[in-house]
């Protein structure tokens, strides 16, 4: 079975500061080793170590400190890692700390045995490192050899972005069957791909069955093109799992009765808290379904649905189903085909939502009803909203007063993203006074392809660049004049990596009647006195 292509998505480059390399963990053992002998403020308090002792509990420490923030990555492995290198570092400064104060070992205190000098071993057993590639038998044998180590103590795996075939099923089967009363997390996204239809069915029921029982709280069946067979393959496994926190299936080719067996299987999700359905071919069929998972979540904090062919009446249900998950923190329903009415469904669902962090509604066809139903609703509730994203939703300015207002007492937003919209000069004007006061925390503002011209983005510019933290101005799409590309350049001069490229921007473009017929000089007066009209606006309800 073939695993559905996934969408490409541009991403800035990177740098991964986690994990670690194996030559900066034994440089900082030896490090640790050094704090625990050599004369310091808390040796002197408490006594030194003797070098034996000190390696010993400078490896235990680095080990405790390397599991504690790899457990902490695994959380948000779209990071560059650097969260998780401020805990290792804090963690070994902690448990160095309680070394030192526990003192060295007195004459008559006897040696650990073998076994209580044993670091904690790895709770998270993870093959997924490294190129994806088929395996069978003799290499499944070598990759999980660590899991039948008798007593040991791994609640997570993760066989991702390695291909199981029959040979390689049989003997994860019974390793499977032996570790499922300690399992909390099985990721096994992207592992069967390449793989023909009835093998890759073979194979999940395989898996299925070795697990069906277990008492997981995290279930990743993502990137595997299951389809309706797919997930009836794994039926035993969904039909025992009645205690699921987090459940992953993304990518799955979820059609209308794929989605019906889902929510046919899974026997409780009272406890569910995120729920990922990106990248399927649902329908609105599929959604209704969905919807009824959706709505015995009630602890849902982060749900989504992007990317799912969902048009009016999916929208609508799934809406619907939202109003009893008043304890969402993240909001994804981008790239749907919701339109007006689902639009204005959504927006009565986010009146319970409180808790409101990040909210993507992107390309959902909400055009003005839609995007003001939801904006007043949202500058009611959500107070501590930091992600704000309504793109291309054919927003005009008729809108702008509306979301101006909500954005205006957003006063933790970090990112806004209404590009591909229709706000021209005067929405996107708007918007920038709805971001002079306040705004400390905003770091990105997107309004691409708005139709803006040279005095919307002059004060878009003027007004993000002065915020402490900001990081990104996309503005390119649009209709700047030369002049007014010079102007915001210069306004960035001294930190030109906050504005976007405007290589797509289109000098002469726009409509005929928008085009200036009496010469730049008299254009440029135009753009001024739109301004001045502009800058008396006060932000509030229309």
């Amino acid at each position: 079975m073939d695993a559905a292509p996934l969408t490409s998505q541009r991403r800035p480059f990177s740098v991964k500061l986690w994990p670690p390399s194996k030559n900066t963990r034994e440089t900082l053992v030896e490090r640790m080793t050094r704090n625990l002998t050599s004369e310091s403020i808390f040796t002197r308090k408490y006594g030194s170590l003797s070098p034996e002792e000190a390696e010993e509990n400078a490896k235990r420490i680095e080990d405790e400190a390397f599991t504690t923030a790899n457990q902490h990555y695994e959380k948000e492995p779209d990071g560059d890692g650097g969260s998780a290198v401020q805990l290792y570092a804090k963690e070994c400064s902690k448990l160095i700390l309680e070394v030192l104060k526990k003192g060295p070992k007195g004459k008559d205190e006897k040696p650990p045995t073998s076994d209580s000098a044993k670091a904690p071993r790895e709770t998270f057993f993870d093959i997924s490192k490294g190129q994806r590639a088929f395996i069978e038998a003799e290499e499944a044998e070598e990759l999980l050899r660590p899991l039948k180590e008798p007593e040991n103590s791994f609640t997570k795996i993760c066989f991702s972005n390695r291909s199981f075939g029959l040979g390689a099923a049989h003997v994860a089967e019974p390793i499977l069957i032996s570790l499922k009363q300690q399992l909390k997390e099985v990721d096994l996204s992207d592992f069967i791909a390449g793989r023909p239809e009835t093998e890759a069915l073979e194979v999940m029921s395989i898996f299925s069955a070795a697990l069906e029982g277990s008492v997981l709280n995290s279930l990743n069946l993502s990137n595997n093109a299951l389809g309706e067979k797919g997930v009836r393959a794994f039926s035993a496994l969904l039909k025992s799992q009645s205690q699921l926190e987090e459940l992953y299936l993304m990518n799955d080719g979820i059609s209308e009765e794929a989605a019906r067996a889902v929510c046919e299987l899974i026997p409780s999700t009272e406890k569910l808290r995120v729920l990922h359905f990106h990248n399927n071919m649902t329908g609105d069929e599929g959604a209704i379904a969905i919807a009824e998972v959706v709505k015995c979540s009630s602890l849902m904090e982060d749900f989504r649905c992007s990317s799912t062919r969902i048009g009016s009446d999916g929208g609508v249900a799934l809406s619907e189903a939202l109003e009893n998950c008043i304890h969402l923190k993240k909001l994804d329903l981008r790239d749907n085909m919701f339109g007006v009415d689902a639009g204005v469904a959504l927006s009565k669902a986010l009146s319970k939502h409180t808790n409101l962090t990040e909210v993507y509604l992107s390309y959902l066809n909400l055009e003005d009803e839609g995007a003001i139903a939801i904006a007043n609703v949202l500058k009611e509730t959500a107070s501590s909203l930091t992600v704000l994203d309504m793109a291309g939703n054919d927003i005009t300015a008729e809108a702008a007063p509306t979301l101006s207002a909500c954005i205006a007492a957003k006063n933790l937003l970090t990112k806004l993203n209404l590009a591909e919209n229709e706000l021209k000069d005067e929405g996107a004007i708007q918007i920038g006074k709805a971001l002079q006061e306040g705004h400390e925390q905003l770091t990105e503002v997107d309004l691409n392809t708005n139709s803006i011209r040279r005095a919307g983005a002059r004060f878009l510019a003027q007004v993000v660049v002065q915020k402490p933290g900001f990081k990104l101005l996309n503005i390119d799409g649009n209709f700047i004049s030369e002049d007014g590309i010079d102007e915001v350049k210069s306004i960035f001069k001294k930190s030109p990596e906050m504005l976007a490229s405007l290589d797509e921007n289109d000098p002469e473009g726009g409509d005929e009647d928008e085009e200036d017929e009496e010469g730049e000089a008299e254009g440029e007066a135009d753009e001024g006195e739109l301004e001045s009209k502009l800058k008396n606006l006060e932000v509030g309800e229309e």
